[in-house]
């Protein structure tokens, strides 16, 4: 993924994520609006086939870059949790 950064200062970043849609940008900025640092996380597709814009701005206490880098961590385990309960299930006898 090859992220645009359009802004970026030291509590605040605005970027284009090429390629995702609201499914992914809902799930990203709900992940990174958890973090306590995190003042603003929303996106805007402007229009159906444009590339998403991500703004993110902080309190201070944390570059707006390392919250949507935590948040894709975050994302990321959870993901992981649920190929590996996928998984157990899949092994168990009578499925």
């Amino acid at each position: 993924m090859n992220i645009k950064i359009l802004e970026l200062t030291k509590d605040k970043v605005r970027l284009l994520v090429p390629g995702e849609g609201h499914t992914f940008m809902n799930v990203l900025t709900e992940e990174i609006l958890a973090d306590p640092d995190v003042d603003v996380a929303k996106y805007l597709i402007k229009f159906q086939f444009s590339d998403p814009e991500l703004l993110v701005t902080t309190n201070g206490k944390k570059e707006p870059l390392q919250a949507i880098a935590d948040a894709c961590r975050r994302i990321s385990h959870t993901c992981d949790e649920l190929l590996g309960s996928v998984g157990k299930q899949k092994e168990k006898p009578g499925n």
